[in-house]
């Protein structure tokens, strides 16, 4: 069993704060004293705040693709587009500060469509444009669509129901803000189809 390092309990604790307090809530002189070391130490590991939470949104899209990657998927892609689009939404509703700043808050390090994202440095968004691809090769969907457009179609959907939901703009229970997304994520689905 490996030992945690320095450098993974400064992110670990930068993750526990992003999580419970937004992004405004890390500041070096926070993780410094969850982990019992000086703000200075920290700055061996990550030169700035910004590298620091650029390495805990890296490490938590890592996790997250990790974790629809190991789950048995179906072979279908609606139904694979359908499942992510149920994980992500739960990602979403579990880890509203983490997701946040994952998806939608403004980082220099962020990908931007469409250069990074046909240049494959989107893990998550990678997963989509696959299932997308491997409709249409699956005669499911119209071959006559951009595969990055159309998978931005499908994350632009999830991410602005996301923001209006916990921009506190949809006014329902978090179950049928869910079931709100699936329908929604459906018929987005059905539009892609032969």
């Amino acid at each position: 069993m490996s030992e945690v390092t320095t450098k993974e309990r400064i992110t670990a604790a930068a993750t526990y704060l992003l999580t419970e307090h937004g992004a405004a809530g890390v500041s070096m002189r926070k993780v410094a004293a969850a982990v019992g070391i000086t703000p200075m130490a920290i700055y061996q590991y990550f030169p700035d705040r910004e590298a620091l939470l650029n390495a805990v949104a890296d490490a938590a899209f890592a996790e997250l693709v990790r974790r629809w990657e190991s789950a048995d998927r179906p072979a279908a892609a609606d139904a694979r587009l359908r499942e992510m689009l149920v994980d992500h939404v739960d990602f979403a509703l579990a880890q509203p500060r983490l997701y946040d700043y994952m998806f939608t808050a403004r980082r220099d390090q962020a990908r931007k469509f469409p250069a990074d994202f046909e240049a494959r440095k989107s893990p998550t968004f990678n997963l989509v444009a696959d299932a997308v691809s491997a409709g249409i090769d699956q005669h499911l969907f119209r071959g006559d669509q951009d595969i990055w457009e159309t998978s931005l179609i499908f994350a632009a959907l999830l991410h602005g129901l996301i923001q209006l939901h916990h921009g506190d703009r949809i006014g329902m229970p978090e179950a049928d803000f869910r079931a709100l997304c699936l329908r929604l994520g459906e018929r987005t689905i059905d539009e892609l189809r032969v």
